[in-house]
């Protein structure tokens, strides 16, 4: 039987290619993300991908998701994002909202759904896209890095809660990666802004980069845990401290 896994944000950047790379690794994959029409579009190149119309900050949306399968294999909470880049005095409560309610409760949703099935595999694998925003902050980046915090402090808890359980519970904490939509949205549509943040970048990672390190944890043997796996581009020191050539 093919182990399931379930990915989140799929329509689109690392949960495309986290979709994509599960299902050449030999997983049936649940695509999964509000985009019907890009979804629709994923699946029907590969045919190990199911896809699912779900929204993670409605409850409805992700029982029913729960409530279709049969068993889940692997959970890749990856739905999420960053809204803009003002300090934390000029602040949009709405954009908090937004970023706290997809990337951390989105998360628990998920998390809390699909975790008896999880466990009921024998080897369930909980991954969680958090960002190196979870482990260190920066000026501008306030609501992100208040959300990331929150995610890696879940893995945290969630890690030590289901000790002895047949559960692996990893976090992907990636740096720079430039995907199609991360930065157009963080700069709310602004495309000018969005490519400046990596202008000059020599080889930025791409959703491959992290879609490969995640296929990689997920595919060890049982007993070992990838904790943490922190991955940025060679050209990117820390948040603050980036190589560009001119």
């Amino acid at each position: 039987m093919k182990k399931t896994a379930v990915v989140t944000g799929a329509s689109s950047g690392i949960g495309e290619a986290t979709a994509r790379r599960l299902a050449a690794e030999g997983f049936h994959v649940v695509a999964a993300a509000r985009r019907g029409d890009r979804l629709e579009k994923l699946a029907s190149e590969i045919s190990d991908i199911t896809p699912f119309v779900l929204d993670v900050t409605s409850q409805e949306s992700v029982d029913s998701l729960a409530g279709s399968l049969e068993r889940v294999d692997v959970l890749v909470n990856n739905a999420g994002g960053a809204i803009g880049l003002e300090s934390v005095a000029e602040g949009r409560i709405d954009d908090w909202q937004r970023m706290y309610d997809t990337n951390v409760l989105g998360s628990l949703r998920m998390t809390q759904a699909l975790l008896p099935k999880l466990v009921a595999t024998g080897d369930g694998v909980l991954v969680m896209l958090t960002s190196v925003a979870g482990l260190v902050s920066y000026e501008g980046g306030g609501g992100y890095c208040a959300a990331k915090h929150a995610q890696t402090s879940m893995v945290e808890t969630l890690r030590l809660e289901l000790v002895g359980q047949p559960l692996r519970i990893i976090e992907i904490a990636p740096g720079m990666v430039q995907t199609e939509e991360f930065s157009l949205t963080r700069f709310r549509g602004d495309s000018e802004r969005a490519h400046k943040v990596y202008e000059g970048v020599p080889g930025p990672l791409v959703a491959d980069d992290v879609a490969d390190a995640i296929a990689w944890t997920v595919t060890r043997p049982w007993h070992v845990n990838i904790d943490r796996l922190v991955i940025r581009p060679r050209a990117q020191a820390a948040q603050h401290k980036v190589h560009r050539e001119n």
